[in-house]
């Protein structure tokens, strides 16, 4: 469990927080690339507590500016996007996408008073269906970190973004905890119902798996083992990331691949970036990559444990990718087919069984009351290596892990069958290498 002081540093990400400046170290996942159109309708974004405008300019760049004119403090959600800019509608003053003031037509002519006003702006890029934002004080920002799921061709690339009603860490905690597996969403799933000799037989059989963690250059890393076949062992190998990003162990390890981010709106909210080439997500169900999200439409992601249903999205700040099923209506919880076992929890889809025990944990989880066992010890890593870098930084001691190490985003995660005994992570290196080929993975061990 956490101290009340030591849960506040891991889950408060505001401006001058010590988790907040951690955060604003890195490039942030702040919107999908298909949420803006060129001149088109700005958009409220909510990041790390602050209230931001993105816009598409004239000339397909993107601008991220704080939501208030900085002549008088009227919204720049009002604002024109008209060449090569966002102009405020009180007096007409105007702002390009670095925040520099390029028209104040209700000063005199002669006046270069526009040369002497900024507006706060923060830079972004774009790459694999997502736009970056950076918040942090560096005049030249660090480089994105090289995550396999996001740098594909492109036309390649899959991303979705799906809000939870929660800190960001809670909603991170269930990623990198493998046992709940078994329960949450396969609980009524027995063994001897599952293909034999498989990733899933195995988990089913074992539902208490061992745990062995160890830190990374870029964060902490599990294995989770339990018994195979006569003389081997089935580990689930996965990734936590600095500051917010996870791998979990879903299909083969060395063929599958996928990054999820956890990125906080504000304390109580977060956003969850899922990018996989293996989902073929679709982001709406009437909206192209290059087309804005149709807000009288709900979105329903596709594919598999993706399916997730979505409200229609509104312009508020926390309208956006909001899931249907959710505590005003329990989830959708179906109480029969809870007590007949057709599904353990009796709530629809796995995505949805997530959520809904996150958010019933309340919008930040009081760790103090918590009483962790062996299964916890990711979890536990974590937080220590959380607490410690926001420390660390706060106290001018070191640049947090993965900032100027973009390669240490190139791992992957998954299932793997490994002689019992053996030297897990020595015998997987090659397996979680992204950007590598592996055509002797057998898997119909993972598939079933």
């Amino acid at each position: 469990m956490l101290s009340q002081e030591e849960n506040d540093i891991v889950t408060r990400t505001g401006p001058g927080t010590p988790m907040g400046q951690l955060m604003r170290q890195y490039w942030v996942p702040a919107m999908l690339s298909r949420e803006l159109t060129t001149d088109g309708d700005p958009l409220r974004v909510k990041l790390l507590s602050e209230e931001l405008i993105a816009f598409r300019d004239s000339n397909g760049q993107v601008g991220l500016l704080a939501n208030s004119c900085p002549h008088r403090g009227a919204s720049l959600f009002f604002g024109r996007n008209e060449e090569c800019g966002l102009r405020c509608v009180y007096h007409g003053w105007k702002f390009d996408v670095s925040g520099a003031c390029v028209d104040m037509p209700n000063e005199p002519a002669e006046s270069n008073f526009k040369h002497k006003v900024k507006a706060t702006a923060y830079p972004c890029q774009e790459r694999g269906g997502v736009v970056w934002a950076y918040l942090g004080d560096r005049a030249t920002p660090p480089p994105l970190p090289d995550l396999e799921a996001n740098m594909l061709s492109a036309g390649e690339e899959q991303v979705v973004a799906i809000q939870r009603e929660c800190n960001w860490l809670q909603a991170l905690e269930g990623d990198i905890d493998t046992s709940h597996l078994g329960f949450l969403h396969m609980g009524h799933v027995a063994p001897e119902n599952t293909p034999p000799n498989t990733f899933i037989y195995y988990a089913q059989r074992d539902r208490a798996p061992r745990y062995e963690v160890v830190d990374t250059d870029g964060g902490t890393m599990y294995g989770a083992y339990r018994d195979a076949d006569p003389g081997n062992s089935y580990w689930r190998v996965a990734q936590f990331i600095f500051p917010f990003y996870t791998m979990a162990p879903g299909g083969a390890l060395g063929v599958s691949f996928h990054a999820r981010a956890w990125v906080p709106l504000d304390d109580d909210h977060s956003m969850l970036f899922i990018m996989s080439p293996q989902a073929r997500l679709r982001a709406s169900v009437n909206a192209s990559r290059q087309q804005p999200l149709d807000t009288r439409t709900p979105a329903r992601p596709a594919g598999g444990p993706f399916a997730v249903p979505l409200k229609p999205n509104s312009t508020d700040w926390l309208g956006r990718f909001r899931q249907e099923a959710d505590a005003r209506n329990d989830y959708l919880i179906d109480r029969d087919a809870q007590r007949k076992m057709e599904s353990y929890t009796g709530i629809p889809g796995g995505h949805q069984q997530d959520q809904a025990i996150t958010e019933s944990m309340g919008p930040i989880y009081n760790r103090s009351q918590e009483h962790l066992g062996t299964a916890d010890a990711m979890i536990i890593r974590v937080r220590r290596r959380l607490i410690a870098a926001a420390r660390a930084l706060q106290d001018g001691a070191a640049v947090p892990p993965g900032v100027d190490q973009p390669a240490a985003y190139q791992v992957r995660s998954g299932g793997v069958i490994l002689p019992k005994g053996v030297d897990w992570i020595a015998a997987t290196k090659d397996l979680r290498q992204a950007f590598t080929q592996h055509p002797e993975v057998d898997l119909s061990i993972a598939n079933g």
